[in-house]
């Protein structure tokens, strides 16, 4: 079954979300969140579609295979409620990554038998007194023959209670260095019931139904054979891993995004303020369009990098960090940007609107996970100093990054690095944009501002080769930061380039091939890097506003692909 009809099939089973009577909708989606708890009917619903096999490989019996299909797919769930996606289960597939990136075959086996069995893996990396610092995490796993021997506590796990298993991040060496740490990957179904205990659940302010715990060792006994990977190999392991989650978490959380939007939009074509509809106010209708554009371009990101994960494994370290730095950031901008038009209602925790401020409450969460976005930037400086030592060359998109109808290979574990190969191909292909001709009637506009990008990505390369080695580390300057900043505005707008000239080279009909939107995000980006937000001009406002309109009230999409949504 392709993409689409598992989407489908996902749509038809969560049905109309605004039907009230409707057991899956918004209105039980608020009630549940007001009481905690994840709404138990869509766990069920989720069962039933069988969702854990989403983070299976194929070769062991799941649905895994392209990250990007895998995005759009749980998106579908991240529209109705971001809490009972990852509280379901995407949370597994932030453990699951590791045990295929780095488990032996017998282990890759166990967990694709619990997650096709429906059940849970939770994954100890936080202690909270270290934050995202995980060559200070205390938690000790003392060889001891053929045993480990466990002493320590990891904290806010999801679903640490009621997970089969566990992926830990432990100490195994006393020595300093990226050395010391290994990963287990635990059943906790055998574990001593003595030497194990389980800590208070927290409570959140957002995400309110996932249940997010801790759970505490005392020379708790697991067999060696737990380890994955080797002895020491926890760092660059998690490091890999990171590369897959920090791509597919914020393309999948855009669903967010998309409710948002549509919920405003609906609002605003109701609501009559000054005699007029909301939505005929310029201030209004230029907000719409500018959150509307915002997500083409947090799509085409977010898209762009899950394929190149398949396809430029070695160069997917700085890529994934700039997406899970910016496409977070975006979101909680646009969801701000929205909850102005929206005025009041936004504060109300009951009636037609309540399901944005609660999706207004979980946007933020998407930015932390296991790697906040100081860290993402902290990953993206050494790399852009490397980077820009050896120099962007242009160089032409390959087919299969951009056309979503091409099969992509398995994504190889193996070929993913901690750091890239000093290469960036997303980066090269901004420049090789720049060199095109844009004479065409209609294309006259796009050009500069394309040429414009690629001289900032110059200028960009220029000051991070100044970059000294304290500005490469933890103790990077404020200007330092400020570049790194910068790197991913230029991926982004590359993305979104090179997603145009595919769609104006083989769909020349699609909405997408025009100009108006490539124009509209490339002027949201030139922003962006200038360090100011402002109006978009009225010309593209007005086609922007019409798509989004059309789209809106067709019950479609308003990601890049528009596709039909149960409402």
């Amino acid at each position: 079954m392709n993409v689409q009809s598992q989407t489908s099939r996902l749509e038809e089973l969560f049905g109309d979300p605004r039907d009230i009577e409707n057991p899956l909708g918004f209105a039980q989606i608020v009630a549940a969140d007001e009481r905690g708890e994840l709404l138990a009917a869509g766990e069920r619903a989720l069962d039933e579609w069988n969702f854990n096999a989403e983070f299976v490989p194929v070769a062991l019996g799941g649905r895994l295979h392209a990250l990007d299909d895998l995005t759009r797919r749980i998106r579908t769930v991240f529209r109705r409620d971001a809490a009972l996606a990852l509280g379901y289960g995407v949370t597994s597939l932030m453990a699951a990554v590791n045990i295929w990136a780095s488990g032996s075959a017998s282990q890759q086996q166990q967990a694709a038998k619990l997650l096709l069995a429906r059940q849970r893996i939770a994954v100890g990396y936080h202690e909270l007194e270290h934050g995202n610092d995980f060559l200070s995490n205390e938690l000790r796993a003392r060889p001891d023959g053929t045993m480990f021997r466990l002493d320590g506590h990891k904290q806010v796990i999801n679903n640490c209670e009621r997970a089969a298993a566990i992926v830990l991040f432990a100490r195994t060496n006393e020595a300093p260095g990226a050395r010391s740490h290994s990963l287990l990957f635990v059943d906790t179904r055998e574990l001593a019931r003595d030497q194990v205990r389980l800590l208070p659940r927290y409570r959140t302010s957002a995400m309110r139904g996932c249940k997010l715990g801790g759970i505490e060792f005392t020379d708790c006994a697991v067999p060696r054979d737990n380890l994955l990977g080797r002895e020491g190999s926890g760092v660059q392991t998690a490091l890999r891993s990171f590369q897959v989650t920090r791509a597919v978490l914020p393309g999948m959380a855009l669903g967010i995004l998309d409710t948002g939007l549509r919920t405003v939009t609906t609002f605003a074509a109701e609501r009559r303020l000054y005699s007029t509809q909301v939505s005929e106010l310029p201030h209004a209708r230029n907000a719409l369009a500018r959150v509307f554009v915002d997500l083409l371009i947090a799509d085409c990101f977010a898209r762009s990098v899950t394929r190149g994960l398949h396809l430029f494994p070695e160069q997917a370290s700085a890529w994934a960090a700039s997406v899970k730095y910016l496409v977070p950031l975006m979101m909680e901008q646009a969801m701000n940007d929205l909850s102005i038009i929206l005025g009041a209602r936004f504060y109300l925790r009951e009636g037609a609107h309540a399901i944005f401020g609660k999706h207004y409450r979980d946007v933020p969460v998407i930015s932390l996970g296991h790697a906040g976005a100081t860290a993402c930037l902290l990953t993206i400086l050494p790399q852009l100093f490397d980077m820009a030592c050896r120099g962007w060359k242009a160089a032409e998109a390959p087919t299969a990054l951009f056309d979503h109808g091409e099969v992509l290979p398995p994504l190889d574990f193996s070929r993913l690095r901690i750091a890239g190969l000093d290469q960036d191909a997303l980066g090269s292909m901004l420049l090789a944009a720049a060199e095109d001709d844009y004479s065409r009637h209609g294309e006259e506009a796009v050009g500069p501002m394309i040429r414009n990008l690629a001289s900032e990505l110059r200028q960009l390369a220029e000051a991070a080769r100044h970059l000294g080695p304290a500005d490469r580390s933890v103790e990077a300057s404020a200007a330092a930061f400020g570049i790194a900043e910068r790197y991913p505005l230029l991926l982004a707008a590359s993305a979104c380039i090179q997603t145009w000239r595919h769609h104006r080279a083989h769909a020349p009909g699609h909405w997408l091939a025009g100009t108006d939107w490539i124009r509209a995000a490339l002027t949201r980006l030139t922003h962006r890097i200038a360090g100011h937000s402002t109006a978009l001009p009225k010309e593209l406002v007005e086609p922007l506003f019409a798509e989004l309109r059309d789209r809106v009230e067709h019950n479609r999409s308003c990601c890049l692909d528009g596709e039909p949504l149960k409402g």
